[in-house]
């Protein structure tokens, strides 16, 4: 066995997940905004049309045009890391990766038939090779998941815009783009699940997250003092405060970074996490795997319930103060005694 070059990052043993079923980390939300999506009247329509258009080589030009694949001799070291990625999620064929001349920090998993990765610059500057493990498990969960599809075609509506794809005339495509937002937003959730996973180091997973919100400085960060922000942000407010954070996520494609630390958290807080690394988790194919849709309706039923219960509350609240503030306005200063 020889030994690896001396710029590659040392391989930390990790256990083999094998033969699991995207089952296993995927989001409630996920895929209950997913079967709504498919519910659409012209979904299917749309994704036809542009899939006949741009085809799959269309598709990879788009995205791999002005971009290097990375191999054993072009960036090393996502190379290996996306090797050890793929061994830990136990997945074949492995998806090609590029990296994109982008100073800003993302990545993405796109494609039809063949789905790859690409990375943009900035990220590989940004991150250390534990936390380059977690955002190439995260990709990798999409592809395993079958995201890439739909995250293809709303990349493609965004980039383009109603009016440069005439072939879509006469379809309502407002209401698919909300429903393709709010689902591409859910589908952040299960694959910041399936980053723990590839990379099996909570801390990376969350330290990446704040790295994504404020820079890569350590030197001027505290991990523990941000997780605190994050539950502030789920826990304070009022029902304006709660109105504010919908809609100031209507037309983005990810949460915000907060809170996505916060429920990946809540997920390896519940005992999830450390079950599947014992290997109780559903394998490709199995039973479980073919779970029925209603237990999947139920699932996100609770989670949507618990966050329309908060919002309730929260307004609730504000009532309350709202009517004590003009109890308390009408009654005047109480007599003076003699």
């Amino acid at each position: 066995m020889t030994d690896q070059p001396h710029d590659l990052p040392a391989r930390r043993p990790r256990t083999v997940l094998t033969q699991i079923s995207p089952r296993a980390w995927e989001h409630a939300a996920d895929r209950a905004a997913l079967n709504a999506l498919r519910a659409i009247p012209g979904f299917d329509e749309v994704i036809r049309k542009i899939m006949g258009f741009f085809g799959e080589r269309g598709v990879r030009l788009i995205f791999q045009a002005n971009a290097v694949r990375v191999g054993p001799t072009q960036f090393p070291r996502v190379y290996s890391t996306f090797t050890d990625v793929c061994g830990a999620m136990d997945w074949e064929p492995r998806p090609d990766v590029f990296i994109s001349q982008t100073p800003l920090v993302n990545a993405g998993a796109f494609g039809m038939d063949r789905p790859f990765i690409v990375l943009n610059s900035g990220t590989l500057t940004l991150l250390d090779d534990e936390e380059l493990h977690t955002i190439l498990g995260h990709e990798l969960g999409h592809v395993m998941s079958g995201h890439a599809l739909y995250r293809t075609i709303l990349a493609i509506i965004l980039t383009f815009g109603f009016r440069s794809l005439p072939f879509l005339a006469g379809i309502a495509l407002l209401p698919i783009q909300v429903a393709l937002l709010e689902w591409y937003r859910k589908s952040e959730l299960s694959s910041d699940r399936a980053g723990l996973l590839a990379s099996q180091d909570p801390i990376a997973s969350m330290r990446m997250f704040m790295k994504l919100a404020g820079g890569g400085d350590l030197k001027e960060m505290d991990l523990d003092a941000f997780m605190v922000q994050a539950r502030e942000y789920e826990e304070a407010g009022d029902a304006m405060d709660t109105l504010y954070k919908v809609l100031n996520t209507l037309g983005m494609t990810h949460p915000y970074h907060t809170l996505r630390a916060a429920e990946l958290q809540r997920w390896v807080g519940g005992g999830e996490y450390d079950r599947v690394l014992r290997g109780e988790y559903p394998r490709r194919g199995s039973d479980e795997d073919r779970r029925p849709l209603a237990d999947d309706l139920g699932e996100a039923g609770r989670y949507y319930a618990d966050q329309a219960r908060d919002t309730v509350e929260s307004v609730a609240e504000v009532a309350r103060k709202a009517r004590d503030a003009f109890m308390s306005a009408f009654k005047g200063p109480p007599p003076s005694g003699r």
